[in-house]
């Protein structure tokens, strides 16, 4: 779908869902398919084998949902992108992928072990993080954990990414560090993690939380 004549003023949601359609392909050959992998084993140490984990912003589902199903987890991952998700269940065919936008996503709606969101939330409406935050901590179930990254900086705007326009909102770090701690969440460990091969000096803050 051609972006030509859509205002600047187009959701965050609907700008995210054409851009990523857009570049899913190629957003596949540059995503870093090792870095997650060392934040992924420190949330692997707090859960059971076969815990059901939530992906908000599964992507393509590599790597984090391959590395969680190879590691004894099921997955239930969702994406705004239908070009996303068609090559997530092409790539991991034992994940329950479905098309949903996590800014609308209702308290208690589901019950899991865990919830992870790598470079998805700071494409969401900043205003709206308070509150998607407390519907994470809603959706843990006892001694629930949270793996997330988030924007490092205090900005909101549209971007080529890819060459694709995509939209993007969010606050610096810490005050994501406070809003988690708001939402009913002890910060376990903070970092930063490497987004893509094609930006090496990009990072993102990421934050693996407890639920209290």
């Amino acid at each position: 779908m051609s972006e030509v004549g859509y205002s600047a003023r187009m959701p965050n949601s609907d700008r995210v869902r054409i851009g990523y359609n857009r570049i899913a392909t190629r957003y596949a050959e540059i995503r870093d398919r090792d870095s997650s992998a060392r934040y992924l084993e420190k949330l692997n140490r707090r859960l059971t084998p076969n815990s059901l984990i939530l992906d908000l912003g599964c992507g393509t589902g590599l790597p984090v949902d391959r590395w969680l199903i190879d590691h004894g987890h099921r997955v239930i991952g969702l994406d705004l992108s239908e070009a996303m998700l068609s090559l997530a269940r092409r790539n991991v065919p034992e994940a329950d992928y479905r098309q949903r936008d996590i800014a609308t996503l209702t308290e208690g709606e589901f019950s899991v072990d865990a919830v992870v969101s790598f470079f998805a939330i700071f494409h969401i409406d900043r205003c709206l993080h308070r509150d998607l935050f407390y519907r994470i901590r809603s959706f843990l179930r006892e001694s629930g954990v949270m793996l997330v990254t988030t924007g490092r900086s205090d900005w909101e705007g549209e971007e080529d990414f890819l060459g694709a326009r995509m939209a993007w909102s969010h606050f610096d770090r810490a005050t994501n560090k406070q809003l988690i701690a708001d939402s009913g969440f002890t910060v376990m460990f903070e970092g930063r993690h490497r987004g893509n091969s094609a930006c090496d000096t990009h990072w993102h803050p990421i934050f693996l939380a407890r639920a209290d």
